[in-house]
């Protein structure tokens, strides 16, 4: 039976999660406080933990460092809103698998629970060096046949001008044995596009081997990057192949390359320029036929300006540079992604969700994307699982996708939107900020009501406020 942690500060959500994971044959264990959660952490082992962003002594960031400082391989789901949804993004940057926005739902978050572990079973299988080198070479996407627009990566090129640009500098710097630096917003698919390089390459039959620089810490970088002997210092039980010798032959995508340390950038560059290297507490040289693909959202000139990067390092790296359109710049591909994605997620799913209606083409095309790709792939995922009939509708999208536009307007001209509730709007006034913020507010929550059929903890929960909130905003508002 899979042991799962659950860390929240609010009580019911903890009960109520446990209540439910635990119908579905798995064993649960809860905490109110980081403090507490990590403490589970070792007492307990779980398999996978899930934990909300904002937690009453630590943040969830925190909670997941120390997690993965513990226990590197265990999947961490963060719980979050829509509204931080650039935060969630960062989140998982530093190693969170995934997120699930709230209001929560049953079936999505078993969907996102059981696939969280399956891969980090699938991941866990490849702890031995041959294995791992061997399964890491190839992920070829299974929809490539039925999708001419997704590469062999998964990734999904589309049919603007910027993709076609995009498509023919990996199509010119795949066969070359050249260092590259992939620039790009978090979400847009920099890992993807550095594994179509490597699959386009002479290397493809080698392994492609990603790590992520700003989810292990500093005291842990070297080791996962050069691998050290046992008994190489306190911990080291047993030896372990580190990422440069599992790709040796391949291709090593080093994500957000920019937060490793300025040791570890030191002990890198050697092994770049020298193209060998020892283990940490070994004596033997080991050679390396490796190439590097970096990636990073900050400009590394930039950081080496600023002194967080190493210059040289940087001069070793920049012999081609692919910059990684946002989804915003593309808009002409918005409907070919969220197509594809709805199609994975209707396979996922077992649904038959054909398309979307004009409304929600409309607002899919307004909105900017913060998150890009990795946030329309679970806007669809979302939508997909709240969707009855044949098409996705309005209802579904998260309000600041829907009212994106009148937000939009209102920062604009009065700078930031104010939520302090007023009393309701009087149609006899003039036009004011707060009248059209209360107005939204007052026919999103009517909304909610209605959908529920005004069943007032329902609509507390799907609005993510508690019931004492919900009746002083129903009683501000006059609503019967």
């Amino acid at each position: 039976m899979k042991k799962i942690l659950v860390v929240d500060d609010e009580a019911d959500i903890c009960m109520l999660l446990k209540r439910f994971l635990t119908k579905n044959d798995f064993q649960v264990e809860t905490a109110q406080t980081g403090k507490r959660g990590l403490q589970l952490v070792d007492e307990f082992q779980p398999d996978l933990v899930m934990t909300d962003f904002r937690l009453g002594d630590i943040t969830g960031s925190e909670l997941l460092i120390n997690i993965k400082s513990k226990l590197p391989h265990i999947p961490v789901l963060i719980i979050t809103g829509y509204s931080d949804i650039k935060v969630a993004v960062n989140v998982m940057k530093q190693g969170a698998y995934d997120y699930i926005t709230k209001p929560l739902f049953p079936d999505e978050i078993l969907v996102t629970v059981n696939k969280a572990l399956k891969d980090a079973e699938s991941n866990a299988g490849q702890e031995a060096p041959q294995a791992e080198t061997e399964t890491k070479a190839s992920t070829p996407s299974t929809t490539s046949s039925k999708m001419p627009f997704r590469l062999k990566s998964g990734y999904i090129m589309g049919q603007s001008k910027v993709a076609e640009e995009l498509y023919r500098q990996i199509d010119l710097v795949a066969p070359t044995n050249y260092s590259v630096i992939i620039y790009g917003e978090s979400g847009s698919g920099k890992e993807a596009i550095a594994h179509e390089i490597h699959n386009r390459s002479s290397r493809k039959s080698k392994p492609f081997v990603a790590m992520d620089c700003g989810a292990i810490s500093k005291e842990l970088a070297g080791s996962e990057l050069f691998g050290h002997e046992k008994g190489s210092f306190t911990g080291a039980l047993q030896t372990k192949v580190g990422h440069f010798e599992m790709a040796n032959g391949g291709t090593l995508f080093l994500d957000e390359v920019a937060n490793l340390s300025y040791e570890i950038q030191m002990a890198l560059l050697r092994v770049v320029q020298e193209r060998r290297m020892r283990r940490i507490g070994g004596n033997k040289e080991i050679e390396l036929d490796v190439r590097i693909i970096v990636a990073s959202n900050e400009v590394l000139l930039d950081a080496a300006k600023k002194g967080k990067f190493r210059e040289d390092l940087y001069y070793r790296f920049n012999e081609f540079t692919i910059s990684v359109p946002s989804l915003r710049d593309r808009k002409d591909d918005i409907m070919l992604f969220a197509e594809a994605f709805l199609e994975s997620t209707n396979d996922e799913l077992n649904k038959k969700v054909r398309g979307f209606t004009d409304e929600v083409i409309n607002d899919f095309m307004n909105y900017e994307w913060p998150g890009n790709l990795r946030e329309l792939k679970n806007v669809i995922k979302r939508a997909t699982l709240l969707t009855d009939g044949e098409y996705i509708e309005e209802k579904t999208l998260p309000f600041e996708i829907v009212n994106y536009q009148k937000l939009k307007e209102l920062d604009t001209e009065f700078g930031t939107v104010s939520t302090t509730i007023e009393p309701a709007p009087d149609v006899e006034q003039k036009p004011s900020l707060k009248t059209v913020a209360n107005e939204a507010e007052y026919d999103m929550i009517m909304q909610v009501l209605r959908q529920v059929n005004f069943n007032k903890s329902k609509a507390a929960r799907l609005l993510n406020i508690d019931r004492k909130t919900l009746y002083n905003k129903m009683k501000q508002f006059d609503m019967q």
